[in-house]
């Protein structure tokens, strides 16, 4: 299976907006033709006629202009999907790798977004390697809501209030994100687990 670009991935995520589709029911909305629309926005008709049959991706300073013209914010153009059901397939090659934090020498940890390619969801799944590090010297983080850990490989120290747990593979943990906490893990060749982020309800 061939690996999927760049724009290939932009392109895939905007079609889910269906933005040629709203263009044009507003413009037939209003009434307005092509070639009005054009005079307006100061865009050619080869290229609105291009957008609203999904030929072309639109730029936000393209959108704006429109959006100027229909009195609409861009929120029309984002604000709901076409009626499909989430799938969303993130390859192994196109995940990026980040620090704990860009600044320290020797972060505790690094991860990688599981669904960085899909769009509305309520929660973020990571995957994380574990370097070695003594109980305690591990960056203590909080943020709102709650964190779920899978352990997929080697052994792993959460310290939460003031308490350390140590995790094997394949036991998990649920916690409340909010308090702080701090990730080492306990043996040389490090560990590796998914962790999942889901905000807090409203």
């Amino acid at each position: 299976m061939t690996k999927e670009s760049g724009p290939e991935t932009i392109q895939r995520v905007l079609s889910e907006y269906d933005l040629g589709s709203k263009l044009r029911q507003l413009r037939l909305r209003k009434k307005i033709a092509l070639a009005d629309l054009a005079k307006h926005t100061g865009l050619s008709s080869s290229m609105l006629s291009q957008l609203e049959n999904g030929k072309m991706i639109p730029t936000l300073p393209t959108l704006a202009r429109i959006s100027m013209v229909f009195d609409v914010g861009l929120d029309y153009f984002f604000g709901q999907k076409r009626g499909r059901k989430l799938f969303s397939v993130v390859r192994a090659k196109e995940r990026i790798r980040f620090p704990e934090r860009a600044d320290l020498p020797c972060p505790a940890y690094s991860f990688e977004c599981l669904t960085f390619a899909a769009t509305g969801q309520n929660f973020n799944a990571y995957l994380a390697d574990f370097s070695k590090t003594e109980p305690g010297e591990g960056t203590a983080h909080f943020h709102d809501g709650t964190e779920f850990i899978f352990m997929l490989e080697g052994e792993l120290n959460i310290r939460f209030q003031g308490e350390d747990h140590v995790l094997e593979e394949g036991d998990s943990v649920l916690m409340d994100s909010s308090e702080p906490h701090a990730y080492s893990a306990t043996k040389k060749k490090g560990s590796r687990a998914v962790v999942v982020t889901v905000p807090p309800r409203l």
